[in-house]
């Protein structure tokens, strides 16, 4: 899964399109900083190269821009709209992930009917000043008390990713170690490879 946070329109298509055709198989576009059109243009346009390759474009946070630009799906916060508020705007047919820091959360989030959950942070992360942070063992935890996939989030690079799988990860969230590097699909082949 690659987070957009570092792109502009500008560039949104091909870093999106580089990231995709290195094996990234979820897009989450996550913008905290432009405002709700360029938002949705943005959004807009990232679902035309993630609906060319058939990938799943999920929106981080803001269920209105989900639904606008209609997203496969959102991701949200444990600070965001309630689970069941969200799955009630966005029906049973998009995907649905919750943030999560510990087995309480993750469980209530499943009851709520999460499609998955994002879990973290596992490492220092510059995208996310104030996250909670996860430890190995936590996350094996969480993985053992829900039967959805766990994606670990925060800090993730291609040197500690394969600690994470081996902790019980499903998959990994990244932003930097794929859109902050020179080569974008070779940085996502790589952690593909994972």
């Amino acid at each position: 899964m690659a987070d957009t946070s570092f792109m502009t329109l500008e560039t949104a298509e091909k870093k999106v399109t580089e990231a995709i055709e290195g094996g990234v198989t979820i897009v989450q576009l996550r913008a905290k900083d432009i405002s709700a059109a360029e938002f949705y243009n943005m959004a807009l346009k990232i679902k035309m190269v993630t609906g060319y390759y058939n990938v799943p474009l999920i929106i981080n946070d803001r269920v209105d821009i989900a639904i606008a630009a209609d997203a496969d799906g959102v991701h949200t916060g444990q600070e965001d709209l309630p689970a069941g508020e969200v799955r009630k705007l966005i029906g049973m047919n998009k995907i649905m992930g919750i943030s999560v820091s510990n087995t309480s959360e993750a469980e209530k989030a499943e009851r709520e009917s999460a499609d998955y959950l994002g879990a973290g942070a596992m490492f220092p992360t510059d995208t996310k000043l104030d996250a909670k942070y996860v430890n190995l063992e936590e996350l094996g935890e969480i993985k053992k008390k829900v039967q959805i996939p766990v994606v670990a989030i925060g800090g993730i690079n291609a040197e500690n990713a394969g600690q994470l799988f081996c902790a019980g990860a499903d998959g990994i969230a990244v932003v930097s170690a794929i859109l902050g590097e020179k080569n974008i699909k070779e940085a996502a082949l790589k952690l593909a490879l994972k």
